[in-house]
């Protein structure tokens, strides 16, 4: 049974960047992932996100806001040019906006995150992965 719902608040070392995760799934139950492309294993990442949930990212300094896209250019991932952290990555589909956090980049980080599963989407089409991302990623309250 899901709980009432959380606000988790978190952004880059900086405060340039933020976000804020809505969620009523317990923290001991979030699904936790590590992918395995380069990009988020060189920083660490450990990413979530929730369907049911809301998410917003804010940008406090628009000169610090870097976007990325790699591989198959499908989804913006949003770092700080500044402390280089990367806080989360968000899509524009037909269906909606859609985004994940960096576990990361929570302030503060809470107690009782699971461990994070390794995850591989090499073999993914451009199709595929967006399909994937619009069923398992956090609704978009705003782009940024």
């Amino acid at each position: 049974m899901r709980s009432s719902v959380q606000t988790f608040e978190g952004g880059c070392h900086c405060g340039a960047l933020g976000f804020s995760f809505q969620t009523s799934v317990p923290v001991s139950k979030w699904n936790l992932r590590a992918c395995q492309c380069a990009f988020c294993r060189a920083r660490g990442a450990r990413t979530t996100s929730d369907p049911a949930g809301g998410l917003s990212f804010q940008v406090n300094d628009t000169r610090a806001l870097q976007r990325y896209r790699f591989s198959l250019k499908t989804a913006d991932f949003l770092l700080c040019r500044d402390c280089g952290v990367y806080i989360g990555a968000q899509i524009e589909t037909p269906r909606g906006a859609f985004g994940i956090i960096n576990t990361l980049a929570l302030t503060p980080c809470p107690d009782g995150l699971p461990s994070a599963a390794a995850a591989d989407y090499a073999t993914e089409t451009a199709s595929e992965r967006i399909e994937r991302r619009e069923q398992r990623w956090t609704p978009l309250v705003r782009l940024v």
